[in-house]
């Protein structure tokens, strides 16, 4: 994963550009201040049409969604520019734009398009939330690579049950120049529209002198839950999916089998047809442990679309299987909301008890063990095949069929010391390591030592066809794929 630069590098490269003198469009300046009126919110798309920002100077800039906040971007309307309607937002060297406002609680969906500016190469970029007005922001999804000329719109997941503001971060440097265009929040009542205006975090201009250089934010954050881990969030890549979507799932609702599910604890890659997660990518560290109990509220997860058959505790009463966490309570104990968050049952499968309570309990202690130490773990996790035997004998479905019973249940633990830059790190560091088990979801047959289903994540990756740990430069993802750890720490 490429590394933002210090600000102050970034206003470099924007000071020795010689793009310096760009604009927006041949003949367009920026309006003073006190000429913009700001407009009354309108509901999104957000289509930049009703801006005016002809320079790349950080400034805030009215648009028809509400304010937004410009970091080494413009809003183009030259030829170059490829938008749908006149205008759209420009992005040099690591450009930034970012909502001065919420959008109110409910938004399940975000679409971004983007394209290179005229004849640039490609340019990496990535979308950052937050969900406390601007003052932290943690990564959501994979990096996206845009290229050519044709407009391309991404798709992402909100944060369904939160107000959330947004930020456009362009990642891979000076050289190419990206356009944003139609962006578009969605609820399950329609577009979704403003609910505040004016950051409480984030970027802001000296409104007494307006001539005097942005204030410089606080290094924006990862977000972990308040509560009594006694660790900090260092690193913004401490995010649930920064090893990459291992299917490709989006948060259409009609890839149903293939489901993108985005929650503050975990991201989930759902498989409504089978009722269960297809797998669970999660990040821990000293930050995510504390004293939270054992919260024990198994529940229907709300944040599904409606039209996907929501898994319920009944759905496994008397079955003979548990309901078998994949982000498991413990990993979250900072805080009641969060312990409570991994009780959802999107983030359960039908586990034979012998296999959750033994071999499973037994390789989540010694994960947590590991960041005790002072190690951070990135974690996915999931199950495959169809069929397993619990304490009543052997099923394939649960439910009526609804709830589909895995043969094998498998994770890949990525663990390395407690830092920065993770991403550079695990590509390149000979000491991290990289655990991957898969176990038989068989009760009568499993082993509670876990070592002994030590594997490969190319051998899981084999039967899952799944592509694991797909962020990292694939010269290092090829060379981890093939590591067989020996399940001890050196």
């Amino acid at each position: 994963m490429l590394r933002f630069l210090p600000l102050a590098a970034a206003f470099a490269l924007l000071a020795c550009s010689p793009q310096s003198a760009e604009t927006g469009s041949a003949s367009a300046t920026r309006q003073p201040a006190s000429a913009h009126q700001t407009p009354a919110p309108a509901p999104f798309p957000e289509t930049f049409e009703a801006g005016s920002k002809g320079a790349y100077e950080e400034a805030d800039e009215p648009l028809a969604t509400g304010a937004w906040h410009f970091q080494d971007a413009l809003i183009g309307s030259s030829p170059q520019d490829h938008k749908a309607g006149e205008r759209a937002a420009r992005l040099r060297n690591l450009g930034r734009i970012s909502m001065r406002f919420d959008a109110a609680a409910g938004v399940r969906r975000i679409t971004i398009s983007a394209a290179a500016y005229g004849q640039d190469g490609p340019s990496t970029w990535e979308l950052w939330l937050s969900r406390d007005g601007g003052r932290t922001y943690a990564r959501t999804g994979a990096p996206v690579v845009t290229s050519g000329p044709a407009l391309t719109p991404h798709v992402f997941a909100g944060l369904a049950n939160e107000p959330l503001r947004l930020e456009i971060r362009k990642t891979s440097g000076p050289k190419n120049r990206l356009d944003i265009d139609d962006i578009t929040l969605e609820t399950a009542a329609g577009p979704a529209v403003a609910v505040g205006a004016g950051a409480t975090g984030g970027y802001f201009e000296n409104r007494n002198n307006p001539q005097a250089p942005a204030k410089q934010p606080a290094p924006a954050t990862t977000q972990y839950p308040a509560g009594t881990g006694t660790g900090t969030a260092q690193d913004p890549n401490d995010a649930n999916m920064a090893l990459g979507n291992p299917s490709g799932a989006t948060s259409d609702p009609n890839n149903a089998s293939n489901y993108l599910l985005v929650h503050p604890e975990f991201t989930i890659g759902y498989n409504a047809p089978r009722g269960t997660p297809t797998w669970v990518s999660w990040h821990i560290d000293k930050a995510d442990l504390g004293q939270a109990p054992r919260q024990n509220n198994f529940r229907p997860d709300a944040a599904l679309p409606r039209q996907f058959y929501q898994v319920t505790p009944a759905s496994y009463a008397r079955s003979g299987f548990d309901k078998g966490h994949n982000c498991p309570s413990g990993d979250r104990t900072a805080d009641l909301d969060a312990n409570s968050n991994t009780f959802l049952m999107t983030n359960m499968v039908p586990q034979a008890p012998h296999n959750n309570q033994q071999t499973w309990a037994h390789l989540e202690e010694y994960g947590r063990s590991q960041v005790q130490r002072g190690q951070e773990i990135y974690v996915i996790m999931g199950s495959y095949g169809r069929g397993g035997t619990g304490a009543n004998g052997f099923f394939e479905t649960l439910d009526q069929g609804r709830v589909t019973v895995p043969a094998r249940i498998w994770k890949v633990m990525v663990i390395l010391p407690d830092g920065t830059n993770d991403l550079q790190r695990i590509a390149t560091d000979p000491a991290v390591r990289v655990l991957a088990v898969d176990t038989p979801n068989d009760n009568n047959t499993v082993s509670p030592d876990w070592r002994q289903y030590l594997t490969s994540v190319d051998k899981i990756e084999a039967a899952t066809g799944l592509d694991l740990l797909s962020a990292l430069p694939r010269p290092a993802q090829a060379r981890l794929q093939k590591l067989v750890d020996t399940g001890r720490a050196e």
